[in-house]
């Protein structure tokens, strides 16, 4: 079982950068696919972002593509999203995940096995 902590959620200006951090428990971190969702209000959630366990390669949903990246950094268990020209529609909880059960890039919520407990990102126009 794998504790995921997200944090660096806030309020940001349209157009403004934030960057989530998500900090994972356990000796297996570089061993899973992780990922990034979002729940906007009233939405179902969506997939956001997802990284490997060997490489840096990143895979995206069109609405971010250009705007977030998505990085891990193995020596400190954290896997991050970095946000850039945020706009008013990217408002949403931000959760990430792990996988322990599948491989590559992982894009379906069904496919992750542990979840943060979720950040809160605010983009005002």
């Amino acid at each position: 079982q794998v504790q995921l902590v997200e944090s660096g959620g806030g309020l940001v200006q349209a157009g403004g950068s934030l960057r989530l951090s998500c900090a994972a428990s356990g000796r297996s971190f570089s061993t899973y696919p992780m990922g990034w969702f979002r729940r906007a209000p009233g939405k179902a959630r969506e997939f956001v972002a997802a990284i490997s366990k060997s490489d840096s390669s990143g895979y995206y949903v069109d609405s971010v593509k250009g705007r977030f990246t998505i990085s891990r950094d193995d020596a400190k268990n954290t896997v991050y999203l970095q946000m850039n020209s945020l706009k008013p529609e990217d408002t949403a909880v931000y959760y990430c995940a792990a996988s322990e059960r599948f491989g590559g890039i992982v894009r379906r919520e069904y496919q992750y096995d542990n979840w943060g407990q979720g950040t809160q990102v605010t983009v005002s126009s």
